[in-house]
């Protein structure tokens, strides 16, 4: 989920020209011809080309290659890439190699903007109309493709909500919250917590955690998707709402309150998430993407406490908030080349019944199409399924924040927070202070 700085180096020149020469896995593949075909499918002779910034689902992406090819005659060549990659530098790459792929990954506005003039226009796609989670440019153009969603909301152990006597729904704002965790707290004993909640404001490693996701809840937390009111705010010179920012600040304190002390300003993610796991916190501050950890690196923590259930809650920090915030992690751009018309025909095809079975059953993705009924194995598939189809969405913008905001300006002011030097007069201040001054600067 962090956004990392793009930098062209000379060197990914010499990288590009290496792929396109057949140095990597997608060079390779495109010269061995096609598998799925020689099985009984029609080659039409057509191939396009993907950059996925996906590494861990590599295999079920070309999985998803295979049977579009198997259906349509066009070979997709699948090149992922992660393990550290610069990305957009390898693509800019690329570009100067004149080597674009068809297709390829975006992880938000700064991303996009490296490629002004050379994408495709896909606001008049069918799929457009079945999802709230297309990435539009600023003049509201659709030139990105949701393949996943992600959600951004206070996640909860349900079994231990349960046995506390608690209703997740009965939490509505905070006054609401507010009893629910004193309740918790009560009977700590008893559920076996070690705390309240599991929430790190550690600001070296974990400033993504609060000043991007935990600040992205102040700029969205209950807005209608296409309301960009207090985002917009921010990019006018760093103005904070502070009647709102006040509110939501009363929250963060009493996350702080009922934090477990050993992790608040020096715990690690791993340790936040496996304690999780491990039924040790009622709620957790991470997102959907929490997960996957818990079925895989934290499998046997999870496993000894039962699998519980999850869910997740708004972030009700005003009375009425009623939405968790999701939104596709990046998205797909089609590259404006001889290609485009093919490559839009593939994302249809995706969007629709045969290529979300393979995204959310093999990859494990939550499907952004309001019209997909498949759910995924995953903790909170179930959760965004409902939310999204229920309509009680709100969209997330900190991706548009000015680049390093949370790493140079807001983190440190969560930890100042979470250790106790500042009250929450203190924190609305040097929030409104560090922000105006780094948008200034």
């Amino acid at each position: 989920m962090k956004k990392r700085n793009l930098a062209l180096l000379t060197a990914l020149l010499a990288f590009a020209l290496t792929a396109c020469g057949g140095g990597s896995d997608a060079g390779k593949d495109a010269s061995q011809g096609s598998e799925a075909a020689k099985e009984g499918g029609s080659s039409s002779g057509k191939e396009l080309r993907l950059v996925n910034g996906k590494i861990e689902v590599d295999a079920q992406l070309k999985e998803l290659a295979a049977a579009y090819e198997k259906e349509s005659g066009v070979k997709v060549n699948i090149e992922s890439m992660g393990g550290g990659i610069d990305i957009q530098g390898t693509l800019k790459g690329y570009f100067q190699a004149d080597n674009m792929p068809d297709i390829f990954v975006n992880g938000g506005e700064t991303d996009f903007k490296n490629w002004e003039g050379h994408l495709v226009d896909m606001s008049n796609e069918k799929w457009v109309s079945d999802t709230d989670a297309a990435f539009k440019d600023a003049d509201g153009k659709v030139i990105g493709f949701p393949y996943t969603t992600e959600a951004i909301g206070l996640a909860y152990n349900a079994d231990v909500l349960e046995k506390a006597g608690i209703d997740p729904k009965s939490i509505t704002g905070p006054e609401s919250m507010k009893k629910a965790f004193e309740t918790l707290d009560s009977k700590k004993d008893e559920l076996g917590l070690t705390a309240v909640i599991g929430y790190v404001a550690e600001a070296t490693n974990l400033y993504w955690s609060t000043g991007n996701h935990l600040f992205g809840v102040y700029e969205d937390g209950g807005l209608k998707r296409d309301d960009t009111s207090y985002f917009d705010l921010l990019q006018d010179g760093g103005k904070i709402d502070n009647e709102r920012f006040s509110k939501y600040a009363e929250m963060v304190d009493l996350f702080n309150k009922y934090a477990d002390p050993a992790l608040l300003v020096s715990g690690t993610y791993d340790q936040q998430i496996q304690n999780f796991s491990s039924g040790k916190y009622a709620f957790v501050t991470q997102g959907s993407w929490i997960g996957a950890t818990m079925t895989n690196d934290d499998k046997e923590q999870y496993d000894a406490a039962g699998n519980f259930k999850v869910g997740m809650i708004p972030y009700a920090f005003e009375e009425g908030i009623d939405t968790i915030q999701t939104n596709s992690p990046s998205w797909w751009a089609v590259y404006d080349n001889d290609n485009k018309e093919e490559a839009l025909k593939f994302l249809q095809w995706v969007s629709e019944d045969a290529g979300q079975k393979i995204l959310v059953e093999k990859a494990g993705f939550v499907s952004p199409f309001k019209s997909i009924s498949y759910v995924a194995s995953d903790p909170f598939a179930q959760t965004i399924s409902d939310y999204t189809k229920a309509g009680k969405t709100s969209a997330w913008h900190w991706l548009g924040n000015k680049e390093g905001l949370a790493q140079n300006a807001l983190g440190v002011v969560y930890q100042d927070f979470a250790s106790g030097n500042l009250d929450v007069k203190g924190f609305v201040d040097a929030i409104e202070k560090v922000v105006a001054q780094y948008y200034e600067g």
